[in-house]
């Protein structure tokens, strides 16, 4: 806990010291003055635990209203495509598979584009059936997953054909944009809160 959560821990163990004092001057009785107290020590407990995991709230409000909504802190600029950070210190972009839409995760440490099972079969990926599948280290530890290709993959105005990605069902809900991806654009770089992307053929005016 944060310096600033240790403050405000404080000020709410302060209040809760005041109501309970004032429940106790009144008439109540004792009955009523557990039901009251029990009542606050759960609005206090509420207040608390926002306070504590007030990033981890926001970045999870944002990844599902960005879900929900379709919306996504990205803005085409010319050829350029700037995608904002999101709360949670990642870059996501809005692209479509074969037509499907799909939200990425961009990630400079993956060396292949992957994609969920479920997102595979419902974008129409073709899938090999080889039995000799490919093994990949994640954080949650090694992973079997299978190749494929993804037809046309187009984020803002730039379109990957044919581009391999693998597959699994241990990825769980997250698609990743990797670097074969990006690899084929005339640009990718990070500057200060945002991403930038420029397409091949870009000419770089903004």
């Amino acid at each position: 806990m944060t310096e600033d959560q240790n403050i405000n821990l404080v000020f709410a163990i302060g209040a809760l010291v005041l109501v309970a004092s004032a429940l106790f001057s009144r008439r109540m009785g004792f009955a009523e003055i557990i039901r009251t107290a029990l009542a606050w020590v759960a609005i206090f407990a509420v207040f608390i635990v926002g306070f504590s995991y007030q990033n981890e709230i926001l970045a999870v409000w944002n990844r599902v209203s960005g879900e929900v909504s379709g919306a996504n802190e990205q803005l085409v600029v010319g050829d350029t495509l700037r995608i904002r950070q999101s709360a949670d210190g990642h870059f996501w972009a809005n692209a479509t598979v074969n037509e499907l839409p799909v939200r990425f995760l961009i990630d400079s440490g993956a060396t292949t584009t992957a994609m969920t099972l479920q997102t595979a079969r419902s974008a129409g990926i073709e899938i090999s059936g080889s039995p000799f599948p490919v093994i990949l280290t994640t954080a949650n530890g090694s992973v079997e997953a299978q190749r494929g290709s993804i037809q046309s993959l187009q984020i803002g105005s730039m379109v990957a054909k044919d581009l391999p990605v693998v597959v699994a069902e241990e990825f769980g809900d997250s698609n990743v944009i990797g670097m074969n991806f990006l690899s084929q654009l005339k640009s990718w770089r990070v500057e200060g809160r945002e991403m930038i992307l420029e397409p091949p053929n870009s000419s770089s005016v903004e």
